[in-house]
């Protein structure tokens, strides 16, 4: 019998000021057995004040050349990413009859954002993630993901790992594959970014810090991908090239798949 079609369309946007104001935006929708569901997120905070929210609304997105303009009116949010790098695209993962694409819209970004009463504006990032496997049936069980954004430099960097392992980083438009990650260190060949000051974002199982807020899902998903392990940080960063050293904000991430 063939399987139900699955389709996930995952969103995540950012933006982090000069001071290390942060706004984070997931923004999803899943299409399996017939259902579709909506869920939208957001994390914001300047160290002091914190808001998390969820809903089951959507945000509306839209892509016209290199500006991405963002609404959500349940959150009390609109706000515009203006691409400040070339996007890159890559397949992550693939068999028989699945795949995980990553577009990478906007390695780096200038943005303007007003949340409720409060306006933002600094650097940013914005890519969106297509998978058409349910993720927890991926071969994968630990995964670190990361951008690091300046006015000179863009990097990201994703580790995926488990039956299926891929370490790769995009710096500036080019890939290095296998590169070197610790929790204070990116190391890209002649180039290393470095880690400091880290803020926690969020931290816990999706079970308390996603499903609070997404009750659906919870209606189609197994109850095993609420188990996942989930520790979020913004943290400062500092490019050291052969060139020239640049410094911005990092956020990044580690997720431990801790039960299938």
């Amino acid at each position: 019998m063939a399987q139900p079609h699955f389709s996930l369309v995952k969103w995540y946007l950012d933006c982090v000021s000069d001071a290390g104001e942060v706004a984070i935006l997931y923004n999803m929708h899943v299409h399996w057995r017939g259902i579709r569901l909506n869920q939208s997120s957001l994390i914001a905070t300047d160290g002091q004040w914190r808001a998390e929210r969820a809903s089951a609304c959507a945000a509306r997105i839209a892509v016209s050349g290199e500006k991405l303009s963002i609404e959500a009116t349940h959150f009390g949010l609109h706000g515009e990413w203006s691409a400040a790098a070339a996007p890159f695209e890559r397949v992550l993962y693939q068999s028989s009859d699945s795949v995980v694409r990553w577009n990478c819209l906007q390695p780096a970004a200038r943005v303007r954002l007003c949340l409720a009463e409060k306006k933002l504006t600094g650097l940013g990032y914005a890519e969106c993630l297509t998978l058409t496997v349910p993720p927890w049936k991926l071969p994968m069980r630990h995964l670190q993901w990361g951008r690091f954004v300046s006015e000179q430099d863009a990097v990201t960097w994703i580790d995926w790992r488990g039956a299926y392992s891929l370490c790769l980083a995009n710096h500036n438009g080019t890939f290095i594959e296998e590169p070197y990650l610790s929790d204070t260190e990116v190391a890209l060949g002649f180039t290393t970014l470095r880690l400091s000051e880290p803020l926690s974002l969020r931290e816990g199982r999706l079970a308390s810090t996603i499903l609070p807020g997404a009750p659906a899902l919870a209606r189609i998903f197994p109850r095993s991908i609420f188990n996942v392990e989930e520790r979020k940080w913004r943290s400062r960063g500092t490019l050291d090239g052969a060139s020239h050293r640049s410094q911005g904000w990092v956020i990044h991430e580690d997720v431990e798949w801790c039960a299938r």
